[in-house]
């Protein structure tokens, strides 16, 4: 008997249900995001649609996996970009801050022939990593043009003291770099306790047993620390050098 959800009427049925009471609640509580709830659900529907009609061709090959890994990484860049509020010529310093992250512990993890180098192992891992490195590189960048705007004259004060634009600013956005990183720190503490997460979850459903699921979420979960470590690093590291920057910070004196 299968244990995955069925994929029938009933299933749409729920997602409409739950989809709108994420409205409603959005509504009534004024969080304000109702739209972006509505657009968010209905394109994992039709992404995970498409997804799901190419995968078993794409898993059968690990030069299509490659290319669908890249193009995740592409996707990847193009949102954190979007969401951080840069312009299109910043998406490579975006890019080069999720690839530091994620590329070496994706390297590390089928290097070492823990995950196997075929579509199966590939895909899954490095789907789960780039994303992890993706939502770094966002809160970890909104943050920092958060604490810039907020606190403009602790970093004139830096430059006054003789500091250089790179130290001011970083003396402004290191104390709030650390928070990007705590959603993974906290799932990973609690993982089995608080949480039972996708990988796991997904080895049960392929059949596999409890050790090869805990295996599979711990490997996942310590590469996501380094990733998100790494993508968090790099992208301080190029807001400071005004890599990556908002055209409204850029007026900024230097």
């Amino acid at each position: 008997m299968s244990t995955a959800p069925s994929a029938d009427w009933r299933l749409a049925v729920v997602l409409v249900v739950l989809t709108a009471a994420a409205v409603v609640i959005s509504r009534v509580g004024g969080l304000g995001v109702e739209r972006e709830q509505v657009v968010a659900a209905a394109r994992a529907v039709v992404q995970l649609a498409a997804v799901s009609a190419v995968i078993a061709l794409v898993l059968r090959s690990v030069t299509w996996s490659i290319g669908f890994v890249l193009l995740m990484f592409t996707v990847a860049t193009l949102t954190s970009t979007r969401r951080l509020g840069l312009p299109a010529s910043s998406a490579l310093w975006v890019g080069a801050a999720v690839g530091a992250g994620a590329v070496p512990v994706v390297v590390i993890c089928l290097g070492s022939g823990v995950v196997p180098f075929n579509g199966p192992g590939l895909l899954p891992v490095a789907g789960i990593i780039i994303g992890g490195a993706m939502t770094a590189a966002t809160l970890t960048g909104r943050r920092a043009f958060q604490e810039l705007q907020a606190q403009t004259g602790t970093y004139e004060a830096g430059l006054a003291v003789g500091l250089t634009s790179s130290q001011a600013t970083r003396l402004v956005v290191e104390p709030s770099a650390r928070e990007a990183l705590v959603p993974g720190i906290d799932q990973t503490r609690t993982v089995g306790l608080v949480t039972l997460p996708g990988a796991f979850i997904g080895v049960l459903l392929g059949g596999g047993t409890a050790l090869e699921a805990g295996a599979a979420q711990v490997l996942v979960l310590v590469g996501l620390l380094a990733a998100q470590a790494a993508t968090a690093a790099v992208v301080l590291h190029l807001v400071a050098g005004r890599r990556i920057l908002r055209d409204d910070l850029r007026a900024l004196p230097r």
